[in-house]
């Protein structure tokens, strides 16, 4: 707890554009919390009126807030709930994306709660890849970064808010890598794995979509912060070889039998 012997409070950050029912799959998994947040931000970059007007004209709950205008992309948007955001900790959760049950919101406040040093925390979620659900998720290792967000996901990553006040908000320059790039600021602050799953990552969506300008974004970020790597060439050599197998015929059927070995968090 706080020194003042308050509880942690949340901020749930959801952008969205012209996905009204992938919205409010995300806003039911958020309301069915046994410890509710104090926001739930939404930010509509969409073109079409619908997710406006079910927002204005649905009840919605009290801590439901809401910005509709267009922004500058995925950054600029996560950066707009940042700037409204009253809680302690901070969740991304993109429409479409589900915390995995109701008791994740509990769980993650007595983690913070049990130790006022702790920024922030992750843990593990499900995912689909080559069309199979698996879960995922390993405890971050600052060691690793040259394999850019292996096995971690900013859908798990509760942030205290005071790490924007240190390090900055995301970087408006990124178009995809942002998460990335935050967390390579914030590697030395203090961290938890929670060896649960606690998000749902829905499948296709911008970044499944665009896998090379990532690779691209993570080297930026890499030499920026890190400097060049032996390590990171290599593995991102790797990954590109994966990417063409994976869009091929035995993509498929070689991760069905990655999975069955049990290898898909490996």
């Amino acid at each position: 707890m706080h020194a003042s012997g308050r509880s942690h409070t949340i901020s749930i950050i959801t952008i969205c554009f012209n996905n009204l029912e992938e919205l409010q799959a995300t806003c039911l998994s958020v309301d069915i919390q046994q410890h509710l947040p104090v926001q739930h931000i939404i930010i509509n970059g969409s073109t079409k009126p619908d997710i406006a007007t079910w927002l204005a004209e649905q009840p919605q709950p009290s801590y439901r807030r809401w910005l509709n205008e267009r922004d500058e992309g995925i950054a600029d948007a996560f950066n707009k709930g940042i700037q409204m955001a009253t809680g302690d900790i901070l969740l991304m959760l993109n429409s479409a994306d589900e915390l995995a049950h109701p008791g994740v919101l509990e769980k993650v406040r007595r983690c913070f709660d049990a130790d006022e040093s702790l920024m922030w925390l992750h843990g593990m979620y499900q995912y689909q890849r080559a069309g199979i659900w698996v879960t995922l998720g390993k405890a971050f290792n600052p060691a690793l970064l040259y394999r850019g967000m292996r096995s971690i996901c900013h859908q798990t990553m509760f942030v205290k808010r005071s790490l924007h006040h240190k390090y900055g908000l995301y970087d408006n320059s990124l178009k995809i890598a942002m998460d990335f790039d935050f967390l390579v600021r914030i590697r030395n602050e203090k961290f938890l794995f929670v060896p649960e799953v606690l998000a749902i990552f829905a499948p296709g969506g911008t970044s499944m979509q665009n896998m090379q300008r990532i690779l691209d974004e993570n080297t930026r970020i890499i030499h920026k912060y890190l400097g060049k790597s032996w390590q990171h060439r290599v593995w991102t050599w790797r990954l590109r070889l994966l990417i063409g197998l994976m869009n091929s015929p035995l993509g498929k059927p070689l991760y069905y039998l990655k999975n069955k070995l049990g290898l898909a968090n490996a």
